[in-house]
Formats: structure tokens, C-alpha cells, sequence
């Protein structure tokens, strides 16, 4: 059993598979330290996947197992643990991801030549739903959420699988390597890891399910579900929660189908992990050179003199989490404020966010930008000081991420340049004013239209 995206023991069809497949001999429990997997990753994020791979080892040492590290690529790695076990198959979780279907290729293909071939079985995905399998009336993928909503609760789901680690026989476990320790993240507070962490977070949040629709826009409550980390990981699956909601609480369920639904997007069009899904506005005008990298690092620092905007990008620094709204927010002061290309901001959320899962992370930097599936139209520009009077009206959530600004008062703490001594030291003036570039991100976009 190679775990991947599915770093848990419960609900775990792959895993099941792999035990009918393997009878009395037994399964092996794999996790390979693909060279890819931590290259482009942020210390709390690579810090989060380490500890998710740790929580696993703890549970299957607790099922009278352990699980094998070997580093390298997995189309080497594979092969050389099949023919040093005599292992007679292979089993995944399928994924979806561009890279992911290309690594399983080469895989699949390294299993198949060597002298007594064996197969790599795909039972699963991390999805409720796999990508592919909603389609239009007309047999296509759709491009707009809504429609995608109904077909998909139409179409249903599985309930979450009978895994039992205690009944499965485990396979004498060859030598492996240590994981590397976690890298350095400072006062980062990351959640506890692994499934039984998970579950316990989907306890908690179930008792306050009730509130979600009106507590989870806002900034200054913990309305949040915090489950996409381990979503993200595999510690608990789609399922496990759909099957706990009741008829009546389809506002996480709606927010749970927005995962599945740029899953299928990324599926459908693996390029819009990277390109404009409406390539026409690729051709506004966007920073560059010295501007773009002052503009980048600024938003980066939660320096622009925007306190929502700065509290947002410094929770992300240090929680690798950042509030939807707030994501929003950001995003849109970085794409249409500062006039910088959302890749950038995309990259830059992937990098730190310990959920940052590629479909959802690119396709909800679309729909900002204007130029995603089932966009918001280019001209919605996010208002930092409405946003912030909206969803952060006491300035809870600003002063605890933003301390220059703790001492202030009232609407202060929202617009701070209006003091008549100007922001509290050591905090920046904005570093542009909102309402000219508003009109300018406006103008750009009626010239684009016009050609």
C-alpha cells in the first residue's frame, strides 16, 4: 500500500484492496519521499506533511506495523521494493493532480517491465466523487458550479469505508530510512497532526455546524470548519463527513462540492494549473520588473498599509492558514490593487498554506482575477476598508496579527493613514491608494473589452 494523499488507516478502500489482494502474506505500508514533494514547499508546509507521515507510523505501530520511508523517485523506488518483497501488487488511492497522473504513468509502465510484471491497482481518490465522473447532459466537464452542484449531489457518493487496521495482516517490514526532521518554523502554531486529529477536529466543529452559514464570513470568529488541512492530507476523507450531514446543513456541503468541482476543473484542463482559463485577459496590463518585486514582497510581509489585507498575509506566515474571506481579500488587493499577475500570489499561497491543494487553490485565484470558471466578474473589486468594517467591524482579528496597531480605537484600527499623525510607528502608509488604482484596474478592463 502506497499512501500518498490518504495518510490515514480508517475509511480507506485502497487499503482494503491491498489486503484481499495480499491475504495471509501480508501488506506493506509505504510512504516515499518523492524529491518533488517538499522542493517548492514553505517550512510549515513541508513541517505539516512530515508530522501527517509521523501520525501514520504512530497508528500503525498501534496495529502491530510500521511504515517504510524510502527516499528517492517513485518510479525507482517502486520496482526495486517489488522485486526485493516479491510484493504481487502495487496499491494506490488514484490521483488526480497533472504531476501525480504523470509520476502513477511512469509507475505504472517501471511495474509493468519488469521480469514478472506486476500491477498498480487505484482504488479511491481523495475525492467523494472522482473528477470525470459528473458530466453534462451533453457527456462534457462542466465549467460552472452550480450546474456541477446539482449533478453531483444527484450522483451521490459512497458511504466511508469499513477499514479495519486491527483485522488486515501486515507484512514483515523491510529496512527503511528515518524522515527528515521538520524544518525550522519559528512560532508557527500548527495543528496537531495525523487521523485521530482530524476526527477530533470534525467532533468539535460538528457541535458548532449550526452557526457555520453566519460565523464563517467572518474574520473575528472561529466559524471556520479548519478541516482542509487534513482534507489536504488525507487524514480523513470527503466522505467521512458527508455521511455526518444532515439534510438541512448543505452550506458545508456546498462548500465541500466546491473542492470536488475544481478537481474536475484541473482534470478536465490540467493547463489551468498554470494559464489563464480565459486566456483574453492575459492581456491586461500587469507590474513588472523592480515595481512587480516591491509590489510581491510587500503583500508578502503583510506590509501594504492595509490592516485586513497585512493581518491576512502575517496569519499565513504564521499558521500557514489563512481565513476564506480573507484569502479573497488578498487576493484581490494583490491582482487588481497591485496590478501583479495572480500566478505570482498563487505560487506564493502553495508555498505556505499547509491545505494548499492545486486545484483549489489555482482555480479560486482565477475566479479573483476574473478569469477562471464560473468567474465573478473582472470589475468586483474587493474594498480593503469595507471588507475590514464587514467582516472585522471590533478589529479583533487585525490586532491580533497586526500588534503596530493594538492601541487604536474604534474605526482607527481600519484606516489608521487617517490619524492625524498618520499610522502608529512602525507601521507602513498604504502602499497605493485603493480607489485610483480601482478606477485604473476598471479602466484597463473596458480597453481590453473594446478591441
Amino acid at each position: 500500500m502506497w499512501f500518498r494523499r490518504d495518510l490515514r488507516l480508517g475509511d480507506q478502500p485502497a487499503l482494503d484492496a491491498a489486503a484481499a489482494a495480499a491475504g495471509a502474506d501480508g501488506v506493506i505500508a509505504l510512504f516515499v519521499l518523492d524529491p518533488a514533494l517538499l522542493a517548492a514547499a514553505g517550512p510549515a508546509r513541508a513541517a505539516w506533511v512530515l508530522r501527517s507521515v509521523r501520525a501514520l507510523d504512530a497508528d500503525l505501530r498501534a496495529h502491530g506495523s510500521r511504515l517504510l520511508v524510502r527516499r528517492g523517485r517513485p518510479e525507482q523506488v517502486l520496482p526495486a521494493l517489488v522485486a526485493e518483497s516479491g510484493a504481487g501488487s502495487v496499491h494506490i488511492s488514484a490521483d488526480f493532480a497533472p504531476y501525480g497522473k504523470r509520476r502513477d504513468e511512469r509507475v505504472r509502465q517501471a511495474l509493468a517491465a519488469l521480469p514478472d510484471p506486476v500491477p498498480l491497482v487505484a482504488t479511491g481518490s481523495p475525492y467523494a466523487v472522482a473528477p470525470g465522473r459528473v458530466r453534462t447532459k451533453t457527456g462534457g466537464p462542466f465549467k460552472v458550479y452550480g450546474a456541477f452542484f446539482r449533478a453531483w449531489a444527484a450522483h451521490g457518493w459512497r458511504a466511508p469505508a469499513d477499514t479495519d487496521a486491527d483485522a488486515i495482516a501486515w507484512a514483515e517490514v523491510p529496512p527503511g530510512e528515518p524522515l527528515p526532521a521538520d524544518p525550522d518554523i519559528g512560532d508557527a502554531a500548527l495543528p496537531e497532526a495525523g487521523e485521530a486529529a482530524a476526527l477530533a477536529a470534525w467532533a468539535r466543529f460538528r457541535e458548532v455546524l449550526p452557526d457555520y452559514a453566519e460565523d464563517r464570513e467572518r474574520a473575528d470568529r472561529d466559524g471556520s470548519s479548519r478541516l482542509s488541512p487534513y482534507l489536504k492530507i488525507g487524514s480523513i476523507h470527503p466522505r467521512t463527513l458527508l455521511a455526518d450531514l444532515g439534510p438541512d446543513e448543505d452550506t458545508f456541503r456546498r462548500e465541500l462540492a466546491w473542492r470536488e468541482f475544481y478537481a474536475a476543473v484541473l482534470d478536465a484542463w490540467p493547463a489551468s494549473a498554470g494559464e489563464y482559463f480565459r486566456p483574453e485577459l492575459r492581456a491586461l496590463p500587469y507590474a513588472a520588473g523592480e515595481e512587480l518585486e516591491e509590489r510581491l514582497d510587500a503583500w508578502a510581509r503583510g506590509r501594504t498599509g492595509y490592516p485586513l489585507v497585512d493581518a491576512g498575509m502575517r496569519q499565513l506566515l504564521a499558521e500557514g492558514w489563512m481565513h476564506n474571506r480573507v484569502r479573497m481579500l488578498v487576493a484581490s488587493f494583490l491582482v487588481k490593487d497591485l496590478h501583479v499577475e495572480w500566478q505570482h500570489g498563487a505560487r506564493h499561497f502553495l508555498r505556505h498554506l499547509i491545505d494548499g491543494d492545486l486545484a483549489s487553490n489555482q482555480h479560486n485565484w482565477q475566479w479573483v482575477a476574473g478569469s477562471g470558471t464560473d468567474a465573478a466578474p473582472y470589475f468586483r473589486v474587493f474594498n480593503p476598508v469595507t471588507q475590514s468594517t464587514r467582516f472585522d467591524p471590533d478589529g479583533v482579528y487585525i490586532r491580533r496579527w497586526v500588534p503596530e496597531l493594538r492601541g487604536l480605537q474604534g474605526r482607527d484600527v481600519h484606516e489608521p493613514w487617517r490619524l492625524p499623525d498618520g499610522p502608529p510607528a512602525g507601521y507602513p502608509l498604504p502602499i497605493v491608494d485603493h480607489a485610483e488604482e480601482r478606477a485604473a484596474t476598471l479602466a484597463a478592463y473596458q480597453t481590453l473589452r473594446g478591441r
